[in-house]
């Protein structure tokens, strides 16, 4: 992967650029007007992250750009914040103050409305393997402005994490988080939105683990939390509980460790 700034190289863009290659590895292009096209020309087969003032955009190769965008987690949040119930978060029996970790960050819009109902004093840790999608991330949970203090401080908060969840949860101590989430790409798609149909060319799609589950049982101390379609035989074979009534496609399975 290559990372880049917008045409005109301005400075801060190119200082936040050359910051992230060396974090992560990845190597910086300076722009020098140079067109997006051409980019893609000079290096054949590479993805482009391209910092912007808000975020970033990520390029690959025959597959529609993704800008770093809240999405639905910025109309979730409204309601939150108008005092209405979110169904992830009542799944997840969430509280103020609790620590939370989403093991399958992909956009990230779950983990943001995690950071807003765990509040300021609350702790999300966001895990995310694809090194393209934890850059987008990276960039858009510390710089996206939506207007709206309380949700840009919420994706502030977030800490994010790059690596495969197996191995990063095997790294945390017994029952040092409350709650440990996985939403998995669901390997037989219900209908998505243009912002989520990109994601499945970066994304892991592998099934999760009974290490993995195994392992979130070992840390969380109270709830793990699993997101798929109704009728998946994923919860029966990870061996989670399914309670409530479903108002949508999707529903969410639960273990008390």
């Amino acid at each position: 992967m290559i990372i880049t700034t917008g045409e005109h190289d301005a400075p801060a863009a190119v200082e936040r650029a050359m910051a992230l290659a060396a974090k992560s590895g990845a190597r910086f292009v300076s722009r020098n007007r140079t067109s997006m096209a051409r980019l893609a020309e000079l290096h054949p087969g590479e993805d482009i992250l391209v910092v912007l003032e808000g975020g970033a955009r990520l390029h690959r190769p025959g597959e529609q750009p993704m800008t770093f965008h809240p999405s639905m987690s910025f109309v979730r949040a409204k309601r939150l914040l108008k005092g209405e119930k979110d169904t992830m978060l009542e799944a997840a029996g969430v509280r103020t103050g609790d620590t939370i970790v989403d093991c399958t960050a992909g956009l990230g819009s779950d983990a943001i409305v995690f950071s807003l109902g765990a509040g300021k004093e609350g702790k999300v840790i966001a895990m995310e393997d694809s090194l393209p999608l934890w850059a987008l991330l990276h960039e858009g949970f510390k710089y996206y402005v939506s207007g709206l203090q309380s949700f840009d401080e919420s994706l502030r908060r977030i800490d994010l994490q790059r690596g495969h969840h197996l191995d990063l949860l095997q790294q945390m101590p017994d029952q040092s988080a409350d709650v440990v989430y996985f939403d998995p790409m669901f390997r037989d798609p219900v209908l998505e939105s243009s912002s989520i149909s990109p994601l499945r060319s970066f994304a892991n799609n592998n099934r999760l683990e009974e290490a993995a589950i195994a392992e979130a049982c070992r840390v969380a101390r109270r709830t793990v939390i699993l997101k798929e379609k109704i009728g998946s035989g994923e919860f029966e074979r990870l061996g989670f509980r399914v309670s409530g009534r479903a108002r949508s496609k999707i529903t969410y399975g639960v273990i008390i460790p």
